[in-house]
């Protein structure tokens, strides 16, 4: 069975030889770790390609076993794990908490950007190496790019990356480079609404689809956020009152149909019986015409909601010139500024834990004057 001679085989552990009795010529792989053969047949090019990926695959599993040794090695004679190898722990914890219900799905995804900015800049570094000036660099190209809000949460996420390696021992106690950084300003730029440019936009949207000008009186009427609003169900109203399950917060409120804005005139009630129309839904906001990627009765996203908003508000014809032209979550504001007024106790209905983040959405950011009693 010797190996035929036309054949140079290059690939380690691939070899060919010609059977005696029928002069065929057929392939075998040779297993590096146990020394035994495998038969591949007779197909030369099918061998080969066998033989590759065995031998990928091995190289892969001896690595993984180099990386696992290495990690043992290093704790022993105490050397810190490498960035890269504490990251993939720390997404595991995350996963354990978001399944846990110790944090939310939106707070796990925010956490993938900064982990992977993190682990491309400073990923063969040991996590002890990393100091605050390697923190400081990474948050300098978001806040260089214009992205303050972006830098704030990159700062936040690595903190947090730090304490979670202090409880599993991989730093020392109070190690934490990224605390040490000095937290980037994010002063924010959009503007308020008033009362009577959120009447000119919710006039414009009339000629929009039914769901705009439903979800803008959702908007003021609750106070909730976009998400909320996208979610609610009329499944969720029940002994007079529309229950809501914050996404955020996990905050449970139970908004009485009653609840009246009277700056709109127009109650929670009146505004959910709007909703009420020939279309069969269990959403209270749904969409009224069918497109390419959305049906008649099927529940309005978020990003077509505030996408919707944001074409009404720019053909309204308002123009903003102190910042950037104000949000569909602006909205939320303006339905605090106008309770507030009414005396209903906003802190209960925006579902914040202080007074503190209240008053910034009482915050109307100059827009109108200060009058002096006398």
């Amino acid at each position: 069975m010797a190996r035929p001679r036309k054949y140079n085989v290059n690939i380690p552990g691939l070899s060919c030889y010609t059977d005696a009795r029928t002069k065929k010529v057929y392939w075998r792989y040779k297993h590096p770790f146990t020394g035994k053969f495998h038969g591949l047949g007779d197909n030369e090019e099918e061998a080969k390609a066998i033989a590759i990926e065995a031998n990928s695959r091995l190289a892969e599993q001896k690595m993984k076993q180099m990386f696992t040794i290495k990690e043992r090695i290093s704790t022993k004679i105490g050397m810190s794990i490498t960035v890269t190898s504490w990251l993939d722990k720390y997404l595991m914890i995350q996963k354990e908490r978001l399944k846990a219900a110790e944090i939310k799905l939106n707070t796990f995804k925010q956490k993938t950007a900064p982990i992977e900015t993190f682990r491309r800049e400073c990923g063969s570094m040991e996590l002890q190496s990393v100091g605050a000036k390697d923190i400081a660099a990474i948050i300098e190209q978001y806040k260089d790019k214009g992205q303050r809000r972006m830098a704030q949460v990159v700062r936040m996420v690595l903190v947090d990356v730090y304490k979670e390696a202090q409880h599993a021992g991989e730093v020392s106690p109070g190690y934490n480079p990224a605390m040490a950084t000095r937290k980037p300003v994010n002063k924010v730029q959009r503007e308020r609404f008033d009362l009577e440019e959120w009447q000119v936009i919710f006039k414009a949207a009339e000629s929009a689809q039914k769901y705009v000008q439903n979800s803008m009186l959702l908007a003021v009427a609750t106070g909730q956020r976009l998400g909320d609003i996208s979610r609610m169900k009329f499944s969720d109203i029940w002994d007079d009152h529309l229950h809501v399950e914050q996404e955020k917060t996990g905050m449970k409120l139970a908004i009485p149909l009653s609840l009246r804005c009277d700056a709109l005139d127009i109650s929670l009630r009146d505004i959910i019986n709007r909703c009420r129309d020939m279309i069969v839904s269990p959403y209270i906001l749904h969409i009224h015409h069918t497109t390419g990627i959305a049906k008649r009765g099927g529940k309005v996203s978020a990003a077509s909601i505030t996408s919707s908003f944001s074409q009404v508000r720019d053909r309204s014809g308002l123009k903003w010139t102190e910042g950037t032209p104000p949000t569909f979550h602006e909205q939320r504001s303006l339905s605090e500024r106008l309770y507030r007024a009414q005396g209903i106790d906003t802190q209960k209905l925006l579902g914040h834990k202080n007074q503190q983040m209240t008053d910034r959405y009482n915050d109307d950011r100059g827009k109108d004057w200060v009058v002096l009693a006398i």
